[in-house]
């Protein structure tokens, strides 16, 4: 079963779109949660083919957009709400992370027999990786951490974004999507919620804490995430398995949109592998 675009109401946040991706069966499934990354959304190029691939493998497979990531219920493609993007931050994707997955394990979730609340995988891409990192650190329901391309720092990318007395003296910074040509907006409340979190926000520190499987995929030629900061990651956890992807992109040659009917070589790859890991079928 596919569910497509399905709305998490929390209080008086702004609503989270999830999809799932599963066999219907009754029987409890490994959970797998992916998040994505910056100028990023869950419909994103090759993401529903790599869903689909997880839910073939008898996997409950969950993507879904962070609240504040520019997309809305309606539309949840690209950033038709850019205030929305320039209102987000790191802590407000954790508390999200940490809503979709309270959710999928209460007992108001209708598909809740099908997932196995103990075996858990968190899968993050980029920036994502990095949120996923923090949270897996933080919340010991997570069974299992894979990085797809993750940063290793956030406050060097924080503070790039533009000069800092600038950003605060105008009160926002644009940074250009060259995909779709929109200034994409971040107010200075990113750099202020990120100083107010630094050390929570260290995903060093984070890493270090890891203590469950840790699997960290990334691409030698990657020019938006060097492969430095995958080793980087890997040897602040020794524990952890690094697998390398030659001559591969970012995003393990995708794109958006993505218009054939397979996945892109490497892609498949990554997520052959990362199934692998989850069923612990191999130690890489």
């Amino acid at each position: 079963m596919i569910h497509k675009n399905l709305v998490l109401h929390i209080n008086q946040q702004k609503p989270i779109v999830w999809d799932a991706y599963f066999n219907k069966s009754g029987t409890p499934k490994p959970l797998v949660i992916f998040c994505h990354g910056y100028k990023g959304f869950k419909d994103w190029g090759s993401w529903g083919l790599a869903a689909a691939a997880f839910k073939n493998e008898n996997l409950f497979f969950v993507k879904f957009n962070f609240s504040h990531n520019g997309g809305t219920t309606e539309n949840p493609i690209d950033f038709p709400d850019l205030n929305a993007f320039a209102e987000n931050n790191y802590s407000k994707e954790l508390q999200d992370l940490k809503d979709i997955l309270n959710y999928l394990l209460a007992n108001e979730n209708l598909f809740l027999e099908d997932i196995d609340i103990n075996n858990i995988t968190l899968i993050g891409h980029s920036r994502g990786g990095g949120i996923a990192t923090i949270f897996a650190s933080e919340d010991s329901r997570i069974s299992r951490l894979i990085t797809w391309a993750s940063v290793c720092d956030f406050a060097k990318r924080t503070a790039t974004i533009g000069d800092l007395e600038t950003w605060k003296k105008d009160g926002v910074k644009y940074v250009l999507n060259g995909r779709t040509k929109q200034q994409m907006p971040h107010y200075y409340q990113f750099y202020e919620d990120f100083k107010a979190n630094e050390t929570r926000l260290n995903i060093e520190l984070a890493t270090k804490r890891i203590k469950i499987p840790h699997l960290i995929i990334h691409g030698v030629k990657d020019l938006s995430v060097s492969f430095d900061e995958a080793k980087a990651i890997h040897a602040w956890n020794p524990n952890s398995v690094l697998m390398p992807i030659e001559n591969t992109n970012h995003v393990f040659d995708s794109k958006h949109p993505w218009q054939n009917k397979h996945l892109p070589e490497k892609l498949k790859l990554v997520i052959d592998r990362s199934i692998d890991f989850i069923k612990q079928k191999t130690s890489l």
